[in-house]
């Protein structure tokens, strides 16, 4: 077996032989469990958050299949109607063509091309993850089985008048000219104006004041609104204003669910077509709807000349402009607002009335509401039901409708007197509306939103609409693993889109799941410059790289200098190869119930050292056995407590696993590999099997062979490659045969092997030799100095198990003599505790006095400088008060350690000069 664990050198092995194999389709018919993946965009690449998700849904999976499950974690990958038609049209543009000098037909046919040749990036980066998925049966949303499911779904919701078509109020891009949804909106805080101007009343009896950032838009205004009860405007209720700049004449209505009276002035301008809260405000008053944009974001035909063709920005400095000439522009003060940009486009939305496909909600949203109101549906943790449920009672219809042509085309066609006719295909419309071939149809040029078809994605996938043998066996799917930022756009229309044609809920529970924020709390994002790439993390990257990475493609470029700073602070020597094994035990290790992750590379490192760990402990036991008699031999009191804590950790393992308590399983893995197994149970071994009888050293050897196997498979889930690697070397000499450690049963604790007071007792012998390893280290006593003990207090019990375990105590502690104290006085010692029992180490003649107090003086002078410096900063409200609160919360427990610190130095010199 090789010295040294080298991740590269079996990863790639590994998968490649596990996929080829067939390991990852479910197996055999009993108990079905079934995660879907949430499908990454066909465009993408691996990001933190990716590769969280996907670790904790292959941990589960894993663990499924070696509990005997059936087990399917479904694969697949998202069209990305915008990115992926950005994506094409980029490349056009190198050209000097764009899609239109393509034609629909042709583009579409390239977009084909480029995913064929270049979409499969992001599944090759999971596979890199170690992910179990099945890809054999992998899906695509534009795939012929899943267009077909989109269509059958818009047809019949059509039929049912849960789809219908209307001018309405959208998210528009007018870099893209499409309707985006929700979450394709990034609103950013953003310097900017907040304008007051002067509207005057139309008969000349005086004025109102609002307050706008948005000054271009007021030339669609067709109201003023204010609060009914608010004394300063009640005799304006259902006057007129003269709207400037435009000739016409506007009402002021009353409206108290829109208007703060305690907020601006207490007038607001109402603005139908381009504000959301407008629109709502102006269809309670019956309220104009004037859209004065083009869907270039350019002023139209319905404001006056002057401004006509206008780019809405330079719009508003005319418009502005004009306004101060008229005396109507009363002030402009500064003002922070949160501005909406296109996620892809990074243009900023606009408001927009348009012609649109809506799906009607409310009958939908209904039944899902019932559902997580009675269980069916659970989420983890409890608390996002809340969140759910704050949504769906006040949903509103959905815009499905994309203007684009990358996508599932709507399945509608229009006659010439635009008559709509909804059906699976032109044929399929000609015959059930009975539209004879001389009437020409014309198809809807509109796609669906991506979110349409992901709606689908627990059925759709499983081969719905036809009724498969997988559809019977997978559905309802067992768990969804998302994050609470899809809880709307995903989760939601899933379970909506399962109850209604599958009659059953898509998934029994939702584990929600954090954000993966960096070392200090923030979230990640290219624009802080904080983003790390999990595969820099598992094969490493140079720092010069990491600056190029990190500096490059920004969405504000000004950023670049302190991001090259920073990187250059936090990563002087870049990023050294950790493996996939370290980064995923420490995804888990971080998945705490529902909060955010801070992720750092102290926390990676540790578990890089983990899997060293594990491996050289598997190199000693392997050298320790092979070629040995593992025939049953006789167990040692070692032997039979660590067989003890196996057993407790197989049951914590799977409480927490069916619990999603990631965190905690992975910390008990930790805690028994690292402490009682390696630290403990190996040095306990060593004197067995150089000093034991024939038959303690085969109990011991055994023991060594059947816990190390167990143990990988317990770890599997969470490390699959150094635990096959492992598997494969020491399951034969534990009488194993499998071919893979994937299909190999998930240890399950026996109770009978449990033995509390044998754990009772070694955990006595642990405590002692940790007492004098602790006296050792406070005394910095060499660990190789044999030491001389005085055992006091001690009562039968301490004196018998003494007699039992001397041996291995003296071994392990380095003890040169042990005496016990009846009734005379102890010298001056250092003082440890067993229960009851006191561990008296003579310091006389251990250690050079006089050496030692000027070594504790140095440090103690050190630590009272240091605790000055940040007592000092602490005490000055300049600090507390402008530092981030994360800061100044390492700072104080800074102050803390260093106060625990002082005190067990100043306690180990006056030990010492009492000597």
């Amino acid at each position: 077996m090789e010295k040294t664990y080298t991740p590269h050198a079996i990863e790639q092995h590994w998968y490649k032989t596990w996929e080829e194999k067939g390991y990852f389709t479910p197996k055999g018919t009993d108990t079905p469990y079934c995660i879907m993946i949430p499908p990454p965009n066909v465009t993408g690449t691996l990001h933190m958050g990716h590769a969280f998700q996907d670790t904790l849904m292959d941990i589960l999976t894993r663990y499924h299949r070696m509990n005997g499950d059936s087990t399917l974690w479904q694969a697949g990958s998202d069209h990305a109607g915008i990115a992926t038609q950005m994506v094409v049209e980029r490349q056009l543009a190198a050209e000097g063509k764009t899609r239109h000098d393509l034609g629909r037909d042709a583009f579409i046919e390239k977009v084909w091309d480029w995913k064929a040749h270049s979409g499969g990036h992001i599944t090759r980066q999971l596979r890199r993850m170690g992910s179990s998925l099945d890809w054999a049966h992998e899906r695509f949303t534009m795939d012929d089985g899943l267009s077909q499911a989109v269509r059958e779904v818009f047809v019949r919701l059509y039929d049912e008048g849960l789809i219908y078509r209307g001018k309405r109020l959208v998210n528009w891009d007018p870099v893209l000219h499409t309707a985006v949804s929700d979450l394709e909106v990034q609103s950013q805080e953003e310097n900017g104006s907040m304008w007051h101007l002067r509207y005057p009343l139309a008969d000349g009896s005086g004025d109102l004041v609002v307050a706008t950032t948005r000054p271009e838009t007021m030339l669609g205004d067709t109201a003023v609104a204010v609060h009914s009860k608010d004394e300063r405007y009640q005799k304006f209720i259902g006057k007129q204003i003269k709207l400037p700049l435009t000739g016409r004449t506007i009402p002021v209505v009353a409206d108290d669910e829109h208007v703060d009276p305690e907020f601006g002035s207490g007038c607001v301008k109402i603005t139908p077509a381009h504000d959301f809260n407008d629109y709502q405000l102006g269809q309670r008053h019956n309220l104009p709807i004037i859209n004065i944009f083009t869907v270039d974001a350019k002023l139209n035909g319905n404001v006056p000349v002057a401004y006509q063709g206008m780019d809405r920005f330079e719009a508003r400095k005319k418009i502005v402009a004009d306004l101060e000439a008229a005396g109507l522009l009363v002030d402009i003060k500064p003002h922070k607002l949160m501005v909406p940009r296109g996620d892809r486009s990074h243009a900023v939305i606009e408001p927009f009335l348009t012609d649109q496909w809506f799906v009607k909600i409310a009958p939908l949203a209904e039944p899902a509401i019932k559902a997580v109101e009675d269980g069916r549906i659970k989420f983890i943790p409890d608390n996002w039901k809340k969140t759910y449920f704050e949504w769906m009672h006040n949903i509103q219809d959905w815009c499905i409708s994309r203007q684009i042509w990358w996508g599932h085309r709507i399945p509608a066609w229009y006659d010439d007197k635009g008559q709509v006719y909804v059906g699976d295909s032109e044929a399929h419309v000609r015959e059930k509306y009975q539209i004879p071939e001389s009437v020409k149809l014309e198809q809807d040029a509109d796609v669906l939103d991506t979110w349409f078809s992901s709606a689908l994605w627990p059925f759709s996938t499983l081969g719905w609409p036809e009724n498969t043998e997988r559809l019977k066996a997978f559905y309802p799917t067992s768990v969804l693993v998302t994050g609470f930022d899809i809880i709307f756009f995903w989760v939601a229309r899933m379970i909506m889109m399962g109850l209604k044609f599958m009659g059953d809920v898509p998934f029994r529970e939702v584990y929600i799941h954090g954000l993966i924020r960096d070392s200090d709390g923030q979230k990640m994002s290219k624009s802080k410059g904080n983003v790390l790439d999990p595969l820099d993390l598992i094969d490493s990257i140079n720092l010069e790289a990491l600056v190029t990475k990190r500096t490059t493609s920004l969405m504000q470029p000004e950023m670049a200098p302190k991001i090259e700073k920073d990187t250059r602070k936090h990563y002087p020597q870049g990023i050294p190869a950790f493996g996939t094994d370290a980064l995923r035990f420490t995804f888990a290790a971080l998945a705490s119930t529902g909060r955010d992750i801070r992720f750092d590379l102290g926390r990676i490192e540790g578990y890089r050292n983990f899997c060293n760990k594990l491996w050289n402990a598997s190199r000693y036991v392997l050298m320790s056995t092979q070629e040995c008699d593992l025939t049953k031999g006789e167990l040692s009191l070692t032997d039979r407590w660590i067989i003890s804590r196996l057993q407790q950790l197989e049951a914590q393992i799977h409480q927490h696993l069916n619990t999603y308590r990631f965190d905690l399983a992975a910390h008990a893995l930790y805690e028994f590999t690292w402490n009682e197994y390696c630290d403990w149970y190996l040095e306990f071994s060593k004197p067995a099997l150089q000093n034991g009888s024939e038959a303690a050293q085969r109990g011991t050897r055994r023991t060594l062979v059947g816990v190390l196997e167990a143990l990988l498979r317990l770890l599997h889930p969470f490390m699959p490659f150094i635990t096959e690697e492992l598997w494969q070397r020491v399951a034969p000499l534990a009488g194993k045969s499998g071919d893979t450690i994937m299909l190999e049963p998930y240890p399950q604790a026996q109770a009978e092997k449990i033995e509390l007071e044998t754990e009772q007792e070694i955990e006595w012998v642990k405590q002692f030799i940790l007492g004098v390893r602790r006296i050792r280290a406070e005394m910095d006593i060499a660990p190789s100095k044999p030491l001389p003990v005085l055992l006091q207090n001690g009562n039968s019990d301490d004196h018998q198990k003494w007699q039992t375990h001397s041996s291995i105590i003296t071994r392990l502690a380095r003890l040169e003599t042990v005496t016990w104290l009846e009734t005379e006085e102890a010298p001056e010692s250092a003082i440890a505790l067993v229960g009851e029992m006191q561990i008296l180490i003579p310091l006389a003649g251990l250690i050079d006095k006089e050496a030692e107090l000027k070594r504790l003086n140095k440090e103690l002078e050190k630590l009272h400088k240091e605790l000055a410096k940040c007592t000092a900063k602490l005490d000055n409200p300049k600090f507390t008060e402008r530092a981030p609160a994360e800061i100044v919360a390492k700072e104080r427990q800074r102050v803390a350690d260093m106060s625990a610190s002082l005190q067990q130095l100043e306690a180990q010199a006056a030990r010492i000069r009492a000597v």
